[in-house]
C-alpha cells in the first residue's frame, strides 16, 4: 500500500497536462473500441474465432466490449484508472496473442502493442492531478 501511495506522490508532483491529454485520448480510443465492438459484433467474433477452439469464447464476447465501454470511460475522467487498466490487459494482450494465433495483421499488432505499453505505463503512473481521483480524494 505504501507503494502505491509513493507512487501517487510522484505523479502528482510530476503532473503535466500533456501526460493526461494522453491518459484521456487513451480512454477515448477504449471506449470507441468498445463501441465497434458493440456495433460490430460479427467483427468481434471473427477476431476471437483462433482462440474460440480453447473454450469460452461467448464469454469473451460478453466480456471484451463492455469492459472497453466501462474502462475507457473510468480512464478519461481517471476515475479508479489502475482498476479500469487492470481490467484492459487480458484484453490487450489476447489482441496480441491473437495475432500469433491467426493471421498476422501488422498494423493490429502495433496498435495493440502501443495501447498496452500506454496502459502499462498508466498503471504505474495513475490518473494524475487532472482528474476525478486527484478531485475526490482532495474532497476530504
Amino acid at each position: 500500500m505504501n507503494s502505491v501511495k509513493s507512487l501517487n506522490k510522484w505523479a502528482n508532483a510530476h503532473t503535466y497536462l500533456p501526460v493526461d491529454l494522453v491518459r484521456i485520448a487513451l480512454g477515448v480510443f477504449l471506449f470507441m473500441k468498445g463501441i465497434s465492438f458493440i456495433t460490430n459484433i460479427q467483427y468481434l467474433n471473427d477476431l476471437i474465432s483462433p482462440i474460440d477452439k480453447i473454450g469460452g469464447g461467448m464469454f469473451l464476447v460478453h466480456y471484451i466490449a463492455p469492459a472497453q465501454l466501462i474502462g475507457g470511460i473510468m480512464i478519461a475522467f481517471g476515475l479508479l484508472t489502475r482498476w479500469a487498466i487492470i481490467a484492459q490487459l487480458p484484453i490487450l494482450i489476447g489482441a496480441i496473442f491473437i495475432n500469433f494465433m491467426g493471421e498476422m495483421q501488422s498494423q493490429n499488432l502495433l496498435l495493440a502493442l502501443l495501447i498496452l505499453c500506454i496502459c502499462i505505463f498508466f498503471f504505474f503512473y495513475g490518473s494524475g492531478k487532472n482528474s476525478a481521483d486527484y478531485y475526490f480524494k482532495m474532497q476530504k
